[in-house]
């Protein structure tokens, strides 16, 4: 049957009943195919959601760490900075005191006769820590 439509003419199909049921199987068959396609599409997409919400929270459990072994670093440094400021001062107020201080001459130097050192021979040094020893091993006891 045509029916005319503004310039054209449109050609309708008498489609038959039969030709109509295997059509709704057909459409049957792609519609659970494609639920089928996004129920895999959806169950990926959750693993992989999954997958990087652990990798994430292991990530940031490792910067936490570092975060506070930095925190560790940058409090000694801190200390660092403050032993090496009350040294400087120390050295400056050293410098400062010299100063003070008159240099010496050759003719303020007093001199003073070396004195002459005991020697003492090996033998009997030897011979005094043998004793000691000896009088130590009275309080120890052995197995």
């Amino acid at each position: 049957m045509m029916k005319p439509y503004g310039n054209q003419l449109n050609l309708k199909k008498k489609v038959p009943y039969e030709g109509k049921k295997d059509s709704e199987k057909i459409s049957i068959i792609n519609i659970k195919l494609v639920h089928q396609i996004f129920d895999t599409i959806n169950i990926s997409l959750l693993v992989l959601i999954f997958a990087l919400f652990f990798l994430s929270f292991d990530s940031q459990r490792k910067w936490s760490n570092t975060y506070k072994i930095l925190s560790k670093t940058r409090a000694i440094n801190n200390n660092l900075i403050d032993y090496i400021s009350k040294i400087e001062e120390f050295y400056i107020s050293e410098l400062e005191s010299l100063n003070i201080y008159r240099k010496t001459k050759p003719e303020d130097l007093i001199y003073i006769d070396k004195l002459t050192e005991k020697k003492e021979s090996t033998f009997k040094k030897n011979l005094n820590t043998f004793i000691e020893g000896f009088s130590d091993s009275k309080y120890q006891r052995g197995y």
